[in-house]
């Protein structure tokens, strides 16, 4: 039931991920208007109804809803996880929400003081992951460790990328530059047994210089979120410049196809969402707007994550850190 778009794109995306994906899905929160979502789709894949009478909105206080709206789709979705009946959960709900019913019935993996979203960004050959985008604004260097720790098992695991290079947000290339956070962090990620890279400058995110960029969650929901408007902008220049003049228009025609594929690799839609990771279960982040593409999508990347056993490899962030 969260997001701008429940519950319409919501199971839309429900009903497309169960259909292409051959998985069962369970829908959770207001039967009556789950139900009446359903109706519009013949071929509804294995998916099932589980009741939540409550919603918890956007502008509510995460911890202070969870612990009173007991019957939160929220509460009742991370429940079915705790209790082993789904094995993992996609919410495009309020995060904080989520983050805080997760923490309370699922708790944390051993090792990991703060769990992380992390978001993976397109490259122009292959993908980078960032954390954390936005669970934790004020950071300990020891939490920038273990979330170096959690984006290297993610890339192995998960992106299949054997030795993931794994960089340190920065304002410069060397170790002495930054705040008082990325100094200190230093040294940890340096004695840390992963392939850590040093310091990465903003300007080399998109230039593949590291699959993994560890930086404060004040720091990476900027970055995310700027992201998100730069891609809409570029392209909104983009239809300014070409729609004037004949042969513009003419020119556009050729280029139309390339575009939509260009907008596909670096619009969220085909990213779905991100990870809570730290966790103990697997818990998916959707976009606040996502529609049903996106959904569909975050579906899927959960669905990898516990195929890859993902909770058992973070596991190890302990032993590693």
């Amino acid at each position: 039931m969260g997001g701008d778009k429940a519950p319409a794109e919501i199971v839309k995306g429900a009903v497309l991920a169960s259909q292409e994906l051959a998985i069962a899905i369970t829908l959770v929160g207001d039967p009556a208007k789950v139900a009446a979502e359903l109706k519009k789709y013949k071929n509804q894949g294995d998916l099932s109804i589980v009741p939540a009478s409550e919603t918890i909105g956007m502008d509510e206080s995460p911890a202070t809803a969870v612990k009173q709206k007991k019957d939160a789709s929220i509460n009742v979705a991370v429940a079915l996880v705790k209790d082993g009946k789904a094995d993992a959960i996609v919410s495009a709900g309020n995060t904080g929400a989520l983050m805080a019913a997760s923490l309370f019935k699922l708790g944390r993996i051993a090792g990991v003081e703060r769990p992380a979203i992390a978001a993976e960004f397109p490259l122009p050959a292959g993908k980078v992951l960032l954390l954390d985008m936005g669970a934790n604004v004020d950071c300990k260097p020891k939490h920038l460790q273990q979330f170096a720790v959690m984006g290297h098992l993610f890339a192995k695991h998960v992106m299949r990328i054997e030795n993931p290079r794994v960089g340190l947000l920065n304002i410069g290339e060397e170790k002495e530059k930054g705040n008082e956070l990325t100094r200190e962090a230093w040294p940890l990620l340096k004695n840390l047994p992963i392939n850590f890279i040093g310091n990465v400058e903003s300007k080399e995110i998109l230039q593949g210089k590291a699959d993994v960029i560890v930086c404060d969650g004040f720091v990476g929901n900027l970055i995310l979120k700027f992201a998100e408007s730069l891609a809409g902008a570029v392209f909104q220049l983009m239809k300014k410049e070409l729609a004037g003049g004949i042969l513009n228009k003419i020119g556009l025609a050729f280029l139309l196809p390339s575009l939509m594929r260009l907008k596909k690799q670096i619009t969220y839609d085909d990213y779905g969402g991100a990870p809570l990771l730290g966790i103990n279960g697997i818990v998916f982040k959707a976009h606040g707007r996502a529609n049903a593409t996106a959904i569909k999508n975050a579906i899927r990347e959960a669905a990898e994550m516990a195929q890859a056993n993902m909770v058992n490899s973070l596991s190890k962030v302990g032993e590693i850190g």
